[in-house]
């Protein structure tokens, strides 16, 4: 026998599997910036090794050969025994490297780090003297010198732009991995967004569905009833009552069944609030086991006549399944506004719970027989649509009572503030 997985498995399963999808691109889209930051730290690291190892690979070497061939001379000027030719040709050497300034790269920047120059190596070695020899060669030393720090610098500043380079560059694969990371999420964020609020408007056109089922039930059941008596009916009189009867469920089922009006009539209610007397929308429930108490004077308020007749009409089914006895539906007028109670004679229901059965598919302790737990969440969303609420309570000598107070629709506050309650008055008149 297969045994079946716990719920809690299904449960967790989508939101497990969302993780892991979640997970799965941020690695997907973190690997380019990993792989970016590997090959830029690889392809820079030859050259950084090189100019730690190897310098910048600029080296002073003409100006070293110059400070030799200049020394070599002022060692000929010094050496006794030495022909005038042979110091000659010491002197036309050096002069020739000090004439040739295209092999002295970066003369002018060298010649900033100091006061030794290439033109006065040249106007000593022309002198011919053993002083300007020694002179000559003095200056080319501080050139050589100067040529050596001025390498050491350029070493520095190659070092430092290679490191800037690196920074900039692995800084950029990161700020890219970084921006691919955020898209990704961007992106997820975004899919399940979609999916929240797809899974929310498919619950909503669920409920709907499933709300308009259970309003529907009733007139349907009407019909049903008066079309059988109808085909017994004996007199003209029992018939008209009958198809009376007929032409009120179909027209309530037109009201309940409207497909393009579902949102306004069962989720995001949408009132369509006349003045008229009350009464006689009360007077409809009248049965062997419904008590009514109405007052003598028309109670006129401006109603959504359809959605008040349903709340009662949930109300007053509530009592008659919970209890046998007697229901008693009564309207008054309280602090000014109506006031429509039924109660019953059952066992009534903790005070923990007078809030509770107003939640969706809650059916109480007990359950309503063959019903669904959704009239009294719908009974409160019409009756604070008009304006007030909806409240249980333990009725005096045992039963529950609920209580609904009706106050000014939405849809018609403003205008009978404007209107100086004109519409109402006028409807008083006619119902008088």
């Amino acid at each position: 026998m297969t045994r079946r997985r716990p719920l809690t498995f299904w449960r967790r399963r989508p939101r497990e599997m969302g993780l892991n999808v979640a997970l799965r691109e941020i690695a997907l889209s973190a690997l380019p910036a990993a792989l970016t930051v590997g090959l830029l730290a690889l392809a820079t690291q030859p050259a950084y090794q090189a100019l730690i190892h190897n310098g910048t690979g600029w080296a002073p070497y003409a100006y070293q050969g110059l400070t030799q061939d200049v020394q070599a001379y002022q060692v000929a000027e010094l050496t006794p025994g030495l022909g005038a030719d042979e110091r000659r040709e010491f002197r036309d050497r050096a002069l020739s490297s000090a004439r040739n300034p295209s092999q002295f790269t970066q003369l002018r920047e060298i010649e900033g780090y100091g006061e030794a120059r290439l033109s006065l190596i040249e106007r000593y070695l022309l002198q011919g003297t053993p002083d300007a020899s020694a002179l000559a060669a003095r200056e080319a030393v501080a050139l050589s010198a100067q040529a050596s720090q001025y390498a050491k610098a350029m070493e520095g500043r190659y070092v430092a732009a290679l490191l800037l380079m690196r920074r900039v560059l692995l800084g950029t694969a990161l700020v890219t991995g970084l921006l691919s990371v955020t898209s990704a999420l961007r992106a997820l964020l975004l899919w399940r967004s979609e999916m929240d609020r797809r899974a929310r408007r498919e619950a909503r056109q669920r409920e709907a569905l499933s709300l308009a089922s259970h309003e529907l039930r009733r007139p349907l059941q009407s019909l049903l009833l008066a079309s059988d008596l109808l085909r017994h009916a004996e007199t003209q009189e029992q018939r008209t009552h009958l198809l009376a009867l007929i032409e009120d469920g179909a027209a309530q089922l037109a009201s309940r069944a409207d497909l393009t009006r579902l949102n306004d009539l069962y989720l995001d209610v949408t009132l369509r609030p006349r003045a008229q007397d009350l009464r006689p929308l009360l007077e409809r429930f009248a049965a062997p086991r419904v008590e009514l108490s109405l007052p003598l004077e028309p109670l006129v308020w401006p109603v959504d006549g359809d959605r008040l007749r349903q709340i009662v009409e949930n109300l007053v089914e509530n009592a008659l399944k919970y209890t046998d006895g007697p229901v008693e539906v009564a309207l008054r007028e309280v602090r000014g506004q109506p006031e429509v109670t039924v109660r019953d004679h059952g066992s009534g229901l903790s005070d923990t719970l007078h809030g509770q059965v107003f939640l969706p598919y809650d059916q109480g302790p007990r359950g309503l027989r063959g019903g669904q737990g959704l009239g009294l969440p719908l009974v409160r969303r019409y009756a604070r649509a008009h304006g007030g609420d909806v409240t249980l309570a333990a009725a005096p000598g045992g039963g529950l009572q609920a209580t609904v107070r009706l106050g000014q629709p939405a849809g018609t506050r403003a205008e009978t503030q404007a209107a100086g309650g004109a519409e109402l008055l006028q409807a008083r008149s006619d119902a008088g």
